[in-house]
């Protein structure tokens, strides 16, 4: 009789902004990855109590935009009841955001966009958990919006432009603003997908390909230690 796998369900708003380097370490350690496609497929129909650990993943929409994208509305109300029965959640960039919204705070732009690469400067709070893994190594920041913290939770880690990178609403659930999980081997993508962006940022993308391609034995490396640490202390 095979072992009944573990499952990990990813909420993907882009098709190619998905678990990426992820993926795999989460294969390895026995689970069986399934996407639930933001928008197409329906929030209300997810039976969380078959989810050994859900991940929200990024977009580039805005977490508050429930106007022009209603099913908003569904995804912060999974999200929220997620994080009441404090099982496994992680969120990425706008799944970080949506964390924050679940719980009550807000989610504004900053003003500015940041996008590229930059070490965490880890709070006090920061220092203990398994975002110590990543030592100084430079991670991709991608986003023009930042949340509030919610009530009673700390900072985790900071940017010089974003003061608030990580937060732990529980010890099994831990929001990102940055982005650990890109594949160098498929970051074209994105710069294909997001060059709007890019160019009304004034960012050119060869220069992206170039930190990229210096930065990506280390960022596998990071994800790696950070993901096994996180996972361990949360059972997975």
């Amino acid at each position: 009789m095979r072992p009944v796998k573990k499952t990990v369900l990813a909420l993907r708003h882009l098709a190619f902004e998905d678990l990426g380097l992820i993926g795999p370490l989460l294969e390895r350690r026995g689970f069986e990855v399934r996407y639930h496609e933001a928008g197409v497929d329906d929030f209300a129909a997810v039976d969380l109590g078959t989810v050994d650990l859900l991940v929200v993943l990024g977009g580039p929409i805005g977490v508050e935009d429930e106007e022009r994208f209603p099913w908003l509305v569904d995804e912060v109300a999974l999200i929220r009841r997620r994080l009441d029965s404090h099982r496994p959640l992680l969120g990425i960039c706008l799944g970080a955001q949506l964390m924050a919204r679940a719980l009550g705070a807000h989610v504004r732009p900053m003003g500015v966009k940041e996008i590229g690469f930059a070490p965490l400067a880890l709070t006090a709070a920061g220092q203990g958990t398994a975002l110590a893994e990543l030592g100084t190594q430079p991670m991709l920041h991608w986003h023009g919006d930042q949340f509030e913290l919610p009530a009673d939770l700390a900072s985790l880690a900071a940017t010089p432009v974003c003061p608030h990178q990580a937060f732990a609403p529980h010890d099994a659930a831990l929001g990102l603003q940055f982005h650990p999980e890109v594949d160098p081997a498929r970051f074209e993508q994105w710069l294909v997908g997001h060059i709007d962006e890019l160019t009304h940022a004034g960012i050119a993308p060869g220069a992206l390909r170039a930190a990229m391609a210096r930065e990506a034995s280390g960022l596998k490396a990071a994800l790696a230690r950070l993901m096994q640490r996180w996972l361990d202390q949360t059972l997975l």
